[in-house]
């Protein structure tokens, strides 16, 4: 598998990806409804850095690495991760996180910090503390999930 940085001509390859798990509602706090040029709009905000995981020529997930904050507080790194719903399980976003740790700390970062990981992701919960991640911080019931309810959200941060 290929990691690479993303080009224009990608997009047809990353809407797929994007796409399901918008829809789904459980994993980012995006509007269900948001259509197809606002999401890679916000996939492609303007200070990402987009990648996409590449498997004999087929697009199989996608990330943006960006600096958490501006200022002070630019020296953090913050990522979303995206698998297509046909590769999850392949270590698709095991991979996309590694490469994400190296190329924030090649662009000069020196910590990563997810803002906003759902409680009920477990499999990214896990998959982050795998790769280093700690929890820090809880936030009682500030996503409404369409399953669950409202549920928490966890702030996870690692030193690069």
């Amino acid at each position: 598998m290929l990691i690479r940085a993303s080009n224009p001509d990608d997009d047809a390859a990353i809407w797929p990806i994007l796409e399901p798990t918008i829809r789904a509602g459980e994993t980012y706090p995006l509007p269900r409804d948001m259509a197809k040029s606002e999401a890679l709009a916000y996939w492609h905000t303007p200070g990402h850095h987009v990648f996409v995981a590449d498997k004999n020529n087929a697009i199989l997930g996608t990330y943006y690495l960006r600096a958490n904050n501006r200022g002070g507080g630019s020296h953090v790194a913050n990522c979303g991760y995206m698998t297509a719903e046909t590769a999850r399980g392949q270590g698709i976003a095991r991979a996309m996180c590694e490469h994400s740790l190296v190329q924030a700390k090649t662009l000069g970062f020196r910590a990563m910090q997810f803002n906003f990981v759902i409680s009920r992701n477990e499999a990214a919960v896990h998959l982050w503390q795998a790769c280093g991640f700690e929890i820090v911080g809880r936030l009682p019931e500030v996503f409404d999930h369409p399953r669950f309810g409202l549920v928490d959200a966890l702030v996870m941060y690692r030193t690069l």
